[in-house]
């Protein structure tokens, strides 16, 4: 009864966004704040975890094909397909959960507990359209482009790693990287990441916004919501990959 009750509230959040804005610039103003925060605030961590994912891909997938009758291009292969099809987009996006649902899930409980939420109710601000909204929207507008910043520079950091450690010349790499390539996967990742991006704004946005007591319990929120969150996108990770493959 609680799933229901806890999944009916989400869904009447959701619904609650779908409102003519009192002010659209003062709503275009708050998204394009979002955009920073989200996209510009997480560029960094995103840069660091994608490079060194790609070159430890490089580097695990050259020490498992030993045998001489395997191709080396076989290397820059494996790196492309499994940075752009699940790293990139599930292992940045369960990253950015932390990062992101835990602050927006913290921003939100902090102005329902200090009451700023009711008091822009009062004024007859729709809060969850202006509040919730512009963050779920910047999170689909940021998250798909950190996500391609991240395949990126994954298969760049596999790259620097094979080429630095001599297990494959650049061109051997480059050659392999053009070799059975399917367009395809890009539109799938790109699937995964905004339906990620979805489940990293929406569900934190939730728990911050219902958010009842004080500090104890905006922190127990932040920490559910990054918890919820994660199992949600390993959840849709295994539903898209059976649909879309």
């Amino acid at each position: 009864m609680k799933f229901f009750k806890l999944f009916g509230e989400y869904i009447l959040l959701m619904k609650g966004m779908f409102t003519k804005p009192e002010n659209f610039k003062m709503y275009w103003k708050e998204l394009m704040h979002q955009c920073v925060e989200i996209g510009i605030g997480a560029l960094g961590i995103v840069s660091i975890i994608s490079i060194f994912m790609g070159a430890v891909s490089a580097v695990q997938t050259a020490y498992q094909l030993t045998s001489p009758l395997i191709a080396k291009t076989t290397i820059s292969q494996v790196v492309r397909d499994t940075v752009i099809l699940e790293f990139a987009p599930t292992l940045v996006c369960i990253v950015l959960a932390g990062v992101m649902g835990s602050k927006i899930a913290g921003e939100l409980g902090n102005m329902r507990v200090s009451e700023q939420i009711d008091a822009l109710e009062i004024m007859g601000i729709n809060t969850k359209s202006y509040l919730v909204a512009p963050k779920i929207l910047a999170a689909l507008i940021t998250i798909p482009l950190l996500v391609i910043i991240a395949m990126a520079l994954g298969i760049w950091g596999g790259r620097f790693a094979s080429v630095m450690s001599n297990i494959i010349s650049t061109d051997t790499f480059d050659k392999g990287l053009l070799m059975g390539f399917e367009p395809f996967y890009i539109s799938f990742a790109l699937a995964k990441a905004y339906t990620f991006a979805f489940i990293i704004s929406s569900v934190p946005a939730f728990y911050g916004y219902n958010v009842k007591g004080g500090a104890l319990e905006i922190g127990r929120a932040s920490t559910t919501a990054v918890v919820t969150s994660c199992i949600l996108i390993l959840f849709a990770d295994y539903v898209l990959a059976a649909i879309l493959l």
